[in-house]
């Protein structure tokens, strides 16, 4: 189940939000599996991030107190696998610019949304982020396979300098192993 976490000043736009995601597929009927935290507070959101994992984030851009691209950048640090999308009503070319290059947002979705948009970004999203853990996982799994075959390597080089030739092994032709007489 996917955690998502919704920040808005505005609590009718965070009420549009959540029924707009958790509304049934026109098209098979079946519901999404998101559990949708709401907040109209920034700074209560970065706590409640201190507890819960998340696996999307969408912030408004232009809120008081902490504006979208300090709460995404606060927010990166404590959950750095957590998907980032700014939604805003006013396009500011620099804080969008900021909000891709210092964020890395995922996306950003402009007021008044679009629901097909929204849902679809979402769904492309944590598609997105499950793809990313898993590939951080992987890549995690290669580095400890590759640490454990260094050592197996170091141990062989140990062997071969104190037992020359102990390491190789002279094969016949039929598979068989060939022992030297000497």
């Amino acid at each position: 189940m996917a955690h998502i976490l919704l920040v808005d000043d505005e609590a009718n736009i965070l009420s549009s939000l959540k029924r707009t995601l958790n509304a049934k597929d026109e098209f098979d009927g079946t519901s999404p599996n998101y559990t949708i935290h709401t907040f109209t507070d920034a700074r209560a959101a970065l706590l409640a991030s201190e507890t819960q994992e998340y696996q999307l984030v969408i912030s408004d851009y232009r809120m008081p107190d902490l504006d979208g691209v300090a709460f995404l950048t606060d927010f990166r640090y404590r959950q750095p696998d957590c998907v980032r999308i700014i939604l805003s009503g006013m396009t500011d070319l620099a804080g969008l610019v900021l909000a891709i290059n210092e964020v890395e947002i995922y996306r950003f979705l402009s007021k008044p949304w679009h629901d097909f948009e929204l849902r679809s970004t979402v769904g492309g999203a944590l598609r997105f982020q499950k793809l990313c853990v898993e590939n951080q996982r992987l890549a995690d799994e290669l580095r400890l396979i590759r640490s454990q075959s260094k050592e197996k390597d170091d141990e062989l080089k140990r062997l071969e300098d104190a037992m020359p030739g102990i390491t190789r092994v002279n094969w016949g032709p039929d598979g068989s192993v060939m022992i030297d007489e000497v």
